[in-house]
């Protein structure tokens, strides 16, 4: 599962995602998943290309195959299933208005800066 988070993360830092964190969701009883992998964009044709390049690398890299994706329509905020991990895109004034994180204010956060 690490594998794929880090491939996640290099793929949304690959096209310029902004303030991405992973959230464990393993300690919760009825969490859907185990890891919430989170970021945001300035546009709707940026949260595209970045679900585009996670989809693209996790299958090239990891030989695993997106079981469900939602949000494709409008690319406002893109959720992204990979089973035990879901990934959510939002564009930067959604992020800021769900507050995704607070809702899990108690998860373990791990939160990923760009490398030089």
């Amino acid at each position: 599962m690490e594998k794929l988070i880090e491939t996640i993360v290099s793929a949304i830092q690959d096209k310029k995602g902004e303030n991405i964190v992973s959230l464990d969701l393993s300690g919760f009883d009825g969490a859907i998943c185990s890891h919430f992998v989170i970021c945001n964009a300035n546009s709707t044709s940026q949260v595209s290309a970045i679900a585009d390049g996670i989809e693209r690398d996790v299958l090239e890299k990891l030989g695993q195959k997106l079981w469900r994706i939602e949000g494709q329509q409008n690319s406002f905020w893109i959720a992204m299933d990979y089973v035990d991990v879901v990934v959510h895109i939002f564009q930067t004034e959604l992020r800021d208005f769900y507050k995704i994180e607070e809702l899990w204010a108690d998860a373990p956060m791990k939160k990923y800066e760009y490398e030089l």
